[in-house]
């Protein structure tokens, strides 16, 4: 769960800031990381420190709190704080969590704060929860009809597949077994997270790559290229796993 929220206040009322950081100040889970009277004087730091929260009035010199918030980059949870209520519709067209209307109770304050802290640790644990997943009980080992026999082959030892016409020819470390299989067939037998189809001829073992290069991939003393038409789902399929 995370222990504070980290917030800025722009406003350029001194008073203003005065009761938002009395308000900060009284609540546990926020930490008052800065204050300032606009937007220009809070965008290099706010850009540095990417807080978590902040505080934004409208009305301003130089630049208004709306026109601030597409500039954003990555975007706070933001809590709009104005003497105004007619912006509301086009403030929460730019998503902004709260609009607080001065002058505004300590109790409305809080209860707006309280929200998006419930919120930001609630989604916190549910990404702890999906991070830490069950191990997965992997494919060891598969059957495979080789001539007259039925042969059992570790998924562990193999390199990669290469098509033969009719056959494919399964390469290990330690020997080349051919079978009268289709790819399609040998992809439903094998782990989907562990190989991938890289080219019309050819399936390769994802750990077992050593390197890759112009579109061509290194396995042991092989060099199997990637074709076109598995090149996306291939490196899509990488971009996952890194």
């Amino acid at each position: 769960m995370k222990e504070k929220l980290t917030c800025y206040i722009i406003d350029d009322e001194h008073l203003a800031q005065e009761i938002l950081e009395e308000y900060v100040a009284k609540v546990p889970f926020l930490e008052l990381k800065g204050t300032f009277i606009s937007p220009l004087e809070a965008a290099a730091q706010l850009k540095d420190d990417k807080p978590d929260l902040l505080f934004l009035d409208i009305n301003m010199p130089d630049l208004d709190g709306l026109s601030f918030i597409p500039m954003l980059n990555p975007k706070p949870m933001i809590i709009l704080t104005t003497a105004y209520d007619q912006y509301a519709l086009k403030a929460f067209e730019l998503e902004v969590k709260d609009y607080l209307v001065k002058p505004f109770s300590f109790e409305r304050f809080y209860k707006g704060v309280l929200r998006l802290y419930q919120e930001q640790t609630s989604r916190q644990q549910t990404e702890k929860k999906e991070a830490i997943a069950e191990p997965r009980h992997e494919q060891e080992y598969i059957f495979l009809k080789v001539g007259h026999r039925i042969q059992k082959i570790a998924t562990r030892d193999i390199l990669y597949i290469e098509g033969m016409k009719d056959y494919l020819r399964i390469h290990t470390a330690k020997e080349k077994i051919m079978s009268l299989l289709s790819f399609a067939k040998l992809e439903e037998l094998l782990p989907a997270q562990d190989f991938a189809r890289v080219h019309r001829s050819f399936m390769v073992s994802i750990d077992k790559i050593d390197h890759i290069e112009k579109n061509r991939i290194q396995i042991a003393d092989q060099v199997i290229p990637i074709s076109e038409t598995y090149s996306e789902s291939f490196y899509k399929k990488l971009r996952g796993l890194i």
